[in-house]
């Protein structure tokens, strides 16, 4: 009708079966309409709809039976960004997709992320909050906020390649990762104690100005995949000076600045990260339930200053039950007494103080799992060292019960590591 073509570019996804891997058809009675994803289904009525088609009766109870088995709860309303959302990732190039709702019910709840960060960021920015002109550097920000603008400007990098190269479902990783791993369940749970009363003012300042970057970059980055939730915050958030942009449609889409990048601040907040997962980890495998005083053994001068400086965040990362922390220079790296020991890299180890009370509690349990696991390992060996056994079993059985044997050997090796770290507290 224009004598124009009206795309210049399509892109084919794969297949979409069911989740038995089934080809989706009228004749099976398991062809799931979009709409009953995004607003949500009882199972009844995709019952009943099965009796307005052309299905024989037999097909009307086998495609019963497989609604019944796939959506026991009928289907629950995802909205149409989780649904997008979902389709992006599988857009693997390669087999086919085999439907799966809770994958896509799972993206729902990453929309509900989305909007609890962005409501977080809103609360802590206050109303009279007022964006700087541009999403540069000031210099004044802490090592958690250059390490958000790195990781910031790495999404946008490897978003804006995969994008071009039509690789929809890295440039989904990508952006679920930023949003999920860094920003939200990292930075975000950071910035809590960057904007207490007590903490100066421009430390506060610099905190919500990297908060609105970080956040503001992350609606725009993941836009085209998720448009109406990104659109509906995007709304709310304040504009920089001059920015007169009327939707997140026309705004410009994040591109890589060399001058965020920070690899000094990714190495170094990466320590102090997993220095904080390693202290939940040890709080947590001994069960502590009070205060208890943890100390970090540093193997380098820069891990030492890295880890002295960022105390504060460690302990904001690393649990309600951390007491008193110490960090031990490298010059110094005789054992502390009384204290089992989880190592966090080359850079770090970790030390936890333990009573006796709960040395013998931990070494009680562990005996007990100990026996439970040889217990395992002696029934797994007795199963396969009879007569003919491997030749009588199917190989998808053999492999079943040798990874069985695998894995209570190596639960009986830590479990007999864990109770000699016990027994040398004794000492």
């Amino acid at each position: 009708m224009t004598g124009k073509v009206p795309f210049t570019e399509v892109y084919c996804h794969s297949l979409i079966r069911d989740s038995e891997g089934r080809k989706m058809s009228k004749s099976l009675g398991n062809v799931i309409n979009p709409v009953d994803v995004i607003e949500g289904i009882e199972l009844q009525v995709l019952h009943d709809k099965l009796k307005h088609g052309n299905l024989a009766e037999k097909e009307i109870a086998a495609a019963t039976r497989y609604q019944k088995k796939a959506f026991p709860k009928g289907i629950p309303e995802c909205g149409t960004d989780a649904l997008r959302f979902a389709l992006v990732s599988y857009s693997t190039g390669g087999g086919d997709i085999n439907f799966d709702i809770q994958v896509i019910h799972g993206y729902r709840r990453f929309c509900n992320k989305i909007y609890q960060a962005t409501r977080y960021v809103l609360g802590k920015l206050g109303e009279d909050f007022k964006p700087q002109a541009t999403p540069a550097k000031t210099g004044k920000e802490s090592l958690s906020e250059r390490w958000i603008l790195h990781k910031f400007n790495n999404a946008a990098k490897l978003a804006n390649e995969s994008l071009e190269s039509r690789d929809f479902s890295v440039a989904s990783s990508v952006l679920y990762q930023y949003w999920y791993s860094q920003l939200c369940d990292v930075f975000i749970e950071n910035s809590k104690s960057l904007l207490q009363a007590d903490v100066p003012a421009e430390v506060q300042h610099s905190a919500k100005e990297t908060l609105y970057t970080a956040l503001e970059g992350a609606l725009t980055l993941i836009h085209p995949i998720m448009p109406f939730v990104t659109e509906e915050l995007w709304q709310r958030l304040p504009r920089r000076p001059n920015d007169a942009t009327p939707s997140i449609m026309k705004a410009a889409y994040p591109a890589y600045n060399p001058a965020l990048d920070d690899v000094a601040a990714e190495t170094a907040y990466e320590l102090i990260l997993a220095t904080s997962k390693t202290i939940r980890s040890i709080l947590a495998a001994y069960d502590v339930k009070g205060k208890s005083d943890i100390k970090i053994q540093t193997y380098d001068a820069t891990s030492y200053k890295t880890v002295s400086d960022e105390i504060h965040i460690i302990k904001s990362l690393g649990g309600k039950y951390i007491g008193e922390i110490a960090v031990l220079d490298p010059e110094n790296q005789t054992p502390p007494t009384g204290c089992v020991l989880s190592v966090v890299s080359a850079q770090a180890a970790v030390y936890l103080q333990v009573s006796d009370e709960v040395r013998l509690e931990q070494e009680e349990k562990a005996k007990l799992s100990l026996a439970k696991a040889q217990e395992v390992v002696k029934r797994q060996l007795g199963i396969m060292g009879s007569a003919g056994w491997k030749e009588k079993v199917k190989p998808e059985v053999r492999e079943l019960e040798e990874k069985k044997l695998r894995d209570a050997e190596s639960e009986a090796a830590r479990l007999e590591e864990h109770i000699m770290g016990l027994e040398k507290l004794k000492i």
